[in-house]
Parts: C-alpha cells; structure tokens; sequence
C-alpha cells in the first residue's frame, strides 16, 4: 500500500514537472535586439514624436506658401427684382460673372522670408526632440530589460540558496536529533529555509511584474507571458575616457536647443520686418454680363504698398517678446550644454564604479564558496561551532545575492551612460 502511494505522489510530481516544461517550452523568448525592433515600431512617445515632426513640416509649408502667387477662381450668378411703379409692376434682370485673380508678394521686409527659416529650424528641433525621445525610451527599454533578465536569473539564484538551507538543515537535524546540537541551532536551520522558500517564490512573482514592465516598454497592446535571453554583462566597457565636449555636440538635446534658438533668432528679424512697408503685385481677369456665357471682359493689373504707420506700439511690443525669447534659447543652450556635460561626466563614473564593483563581488563571491566548502566539512566533523558555521553560510548567501545585484548595477549604468550621450533605439553596444 505504501509502495502505490508513493508512486502516485512520483506521478504527480512528474506530471507537474511535465506541464512546467510544456509551458517553458511554448512561451516566448526575447532578445535585447527583438525589444529594440518592436519598440522602434510601437512605442506611443516616439509614434507621437514622429506625428510632432509632420506637424512641423506642415506649418513650415504654409509659411512658406505666402512667398508665392496667390490664385483664386471667382463666379458668380444674380437675379434681381424691381417694383418700377404704383401698378405693381417688377422687372427682372439677371447677371453672370467669372474670372481669376492673382496676387504675388514682392517685398515685406523679408517677414515671409524669416517665417520660413524660423518654420524650418521648428522641424530640426522636432527632429531633434525625436532622437531625444528615443534615448529616453531606449533606456526605459533597456532598464525594464535587465529587471526581467535579473529577475529570471533571481530564481536560480533563490533555488541555489534554497538548497544551501536545505542541506544545512537537513545537517543540523541529525546532529540535533543526536543530541550534538542544540534547538537554537535546529530552529535558526528551519528559518533559514522558510525565508528562502518565501524569497524564492518571491523572485517568481517579479517575473511577472518584469514581463508586465518590458511589454509597456515594447508598446504591447496585448499580454502574453514570455521571457528573455541576454548575458548579465556590460559590453559598453569604454576603456578609455571619452572626449566629452565632443560627444556633447552632437546630443540630440543641444542640438534641439540650438535649433529652437536659431528659430527665435529668425523671428526676431520677421518681427522686425513690420517695420517695413509691404509692396504686392495684383492683376485679375475676368467676364461679366447678362447672359451665360458674358461677353464682358474685365482686367487689372496693378502695384499695392501698404506702410504702417501707428499700431499702438503693437510692432514694437511683438518685436521686444522675440527678441526675450531669443534671449532665453541663448541662456537655454548653454544651460543644456552645461548639464548635459555634468551628467556624461557622473554616468562616466558610475559606469567604472559598476564595473569595478562587479569585480570585488565576484571575487568576494570566489572566497565565499571555498570558505562554505571547507566550513560544511569543518562542522560535520565537530571541528567548528553552529554559530562560526551559519555566519560563514549566510555569507555565502549575502555573496550570491550582492554578485547578481552588482551585475544589474553595471547593466543599469551601462544603460544611462548611453543614454547621457544621446544614443538612440537604433545603437547598438560594443566594447571601446
């Protein structure tokens, strides 16, 4: 009887062991390049992004459609009734009327002229403004990566733990049911164990909240459990300091910066050109009659001028209001330029910190699983107490756990250093 109980129990824990493989094996699995491509592609910031760049254009083009000939198409069709006297009488008469009129700018002062240029640098910022958001959700993208990443690799460092406390106890139960240990020792065993079991179920429910996080990220309308694949290694190792002033120069924040200013120069000068009087050249042409088609024709051609004159300090007003928003995108871009060479130069050092610091961890690590060794050995054979035992375990515990947290620091500075240098979806990593 007891024999088909435990094959029940084998069965079970068989078929269990089937189905999580079956759903290991139908899920998902991403890599830090599939990431990058849905992104590009479905992110709502850089989808909105991309719609601010048209609009731009679009407003670029109908500034710039004023320098050139304005043509309208004109007809038209009217009856009117008169009552001629006290009888009652009304005639009727009817007219038709068609014709075309065109008006070309000749000289505002250039205003037209420096709209434009001013539309213009507004479509380099936008296209500056979408480099820029791109950087920042690559790097939502890449944090949200090595949260999953680490998390995963969380679980096997949770069972690894698991067992360790496992074994442990499963030791100090032994000697403690043999009287060579006392119950302190058999309960703190027990704890252990527990606060690894509850860490490990801990890490698999952060799985899920890193599967939630990446699939925003990814711009995912529909959820679907899936896991991914990459090393807990930085490739962005920098070996050699960078020129900073360089890189700044080509951050897609200064150069939106730059653009916005450049633009507020333009309309300055547009301001200033309604000073300046505005000289158009019209001309028309056209039939009218009684009858369709009318006979009638008619023409014009002629030169307007149109100078102001008083406005009420309406002008001047508009030229003041650009003239202090030019000032402020100067003091603008040489703050960006000023805080974005502060931030390269701590990601810079973070970078090196979290590099060195995976170092020491993993040799820290190195040093604790020889010491583990050599004490399990030790105390198995009486030659160590519980309590030197247990503090050289859970230093093992504490190594395995700082070695993983060191590894996604690393990762995580790796990730803002690229982005302090502006670096779009579309970089990829490499060891300099």
């Amino acid at each position: 009887m007891r024999g088909i109980t435990i094959f029940y129990r084998l069965a079970a824990v068989v078929g269990i062991l089937i189905g999580a493989v079956s759903s290991a094996a139908a899920q998902e699995t991403l890599t830090w390049e599939n990431c990058l491509s849905e992104a590009a592609k479905n992110h709502p910031n850089l989808i909105s992004a991309k719609e601010a760049i048209t609009g731009q254009k679009a407003a670029a083009d109908i500034t710039a459609s004023g320098l050139y000939p304005q043509i309208k198409a004109t007809g038209g069709a009217t009856t009117d009734k008169n009552r001629i006297d006290e009888t009652g009488t009304t005639t009727k008469s009817d007219s038709y009327s068609y014709g075309v009129s065109a008006t070309q700018l000749l000289f505002d002062g250039f205003k037209n002229s420096n709209d434009k240029n001013s539309g213009l640098e507004n479509v380099k910022a936008a296209q500056q403004n979408y480099r820029y958001t791109s950087a920042n959700v690559r790097l939502s993208l890449r944090t949200a990566f090595v949260n999953l990443l680490k998390s995963q690799e969380l679980v096997r460092v949770a069972e690894e733990i698991e067992k360790i406390r496992s074994d442990s106890l499963e030791l100090i139960t032994l000697r403690y049911q043999s009287g060579l240990e006392h119950k302190g020792a058999f309960l703190t065993a027990r704890a252990n164990l527990t606060k690894a079991k509850f860490e490990l179920a801990q890490a698999i429910r952060d799985i899920t909240l890193g599967q939630r996080q990446l699939a925003k990220e990814m711009g995912r309308t529909i959820f679907k459990p899936f896991s991914v694949q990459g090393e807990m290694a930085v490739r962005e190792a920098a070996g050699e300091k960078p020129d900073l002033e360089a890189l700044v120069k080509n951050n897609p924040s200064l150069l939106k910066s730059i653009a916005e200013k450049n633009a507020a120069r333009f309309n300055v000068k547009s301001a200033r050109a309604g000073f300046s009087p505005e000289v158009s050249l019209q001309s028309s042409a056209g039939r009218s009659g009684d009858d369709w088609s009318p006979q009638d024709e008619q023409w014009s051609a002629g030169v307007s001028v149109s100078v102001p004159l008083f406005e009420g300090g309406s002008q001047q007003a508009q030229v003041t209001r650009a003239r202090a928003a030019f000032n402020q995108a100067q003091a603008d871009e040489r703050d960006v330029k000023d805080t974005l060479l502060v931030s390269l130069e701590q990601s810079w050092v973070s970078l090196q910190d979290a590099i060195g610091s995976v170092d020491v961890q993993r040799e820290l690590l190195e040093a604790a699983q020889e010491r583990s060794k050599i004490a399990e050995v030790q105390y198995s054979t009486g030659f160590i107490t519980f309590d030197s035992w247990i503090i050289i375990e859970n230093d093992l515990v504490s190594a395995k756990k700082s070695y993983l947290e060191a590894q996604a620091a690393a990762l995580y500075a790796e990730a803002a250093w690229i982005q302090a240098k502006g670096e779009t979806l579309e970089y990829v990593e490499s060891e300099q």
